[in-house]
């Protein structure tokens, strides 16, 4: 089996690749698309897989995934690529100053489509909190400034943080029984 990954981050890419590949064979395809606005990431992947399926034909997978923060009424949210790159990991912790709960998730929705159906998503989630500062170079986006439950580092001190992140690797896994049923 093949299918079609869409997106412009490499180290998704990695992720689907190690979790998927050999049973699944992963295609890259960095392909824009324009996304829809909401705060429900399964719904923004649904849609754009739907999209993206019809305008390619071809079956096709995309993700989407953000920083929700409790205390900040779960922002960034869904636009949590686009605040990192307004405001950065910075901005993200001059918000958070003052502020004493810290608790927030990542999430991810990984939805999956073929021609001629209707998407299906799957979700992931791992909790976790706020640093007070931002600590390691690992990992990408928000990793530096996110310590996950059950750990006393962020993902950005962790080495190999892309093995250990549960989030999307709980979607993608739940994409990968889909397809092997």
């Amino acid at each position: 089996m093949e299918i079609t990954l869409i997106t412009s981050n490499l180290g998704k890419v990695r992720e689907f690749k190690e979790y998927l590949e050999p049973e699944i064979k992963i295609n890259h395809e960095d392909y824009a698309y324009e996304e829809l606005r909401d705060d429900d990431p399964e719904e923004i992947a649904k849609e754009s897989a739907s999209r993206v399926c019809k305008e390619l034909n071809k079956p096709i997978v995309v993700e989407d995934s953000g920083l929700f923060i409790e205390e900040l009424n779960e922002f960034p949210g869904t636009c949590s690529a686009y605040i990192h790159k307004r405001i950065g990991l910075k901005g993200i912790l001059k918000l958070m100053e003052h502020i004493e709960n810290r608790k927030a998730s990542y999430k991810s929705a990984v939805a999956y489509c073929e021609p001629g159906k209707e998407p299906i998503s799957f979700l992931g989630e791992e909790k976790g909190m706020i640093a007070n500062e931002i600590l390691g170079n690992n990992g990408f986006g928000h990793d530096p400034i996110f310590i996950p439950s059950g750990e006393t580092k962020t993902y950005g001190q962790i080495e190999n943080a892309e093995k250990v992140k549960k989030f999307r690797k709980q979607a993608v896994l739940k994409l990968r029984e889909f397809l092997l049923k």
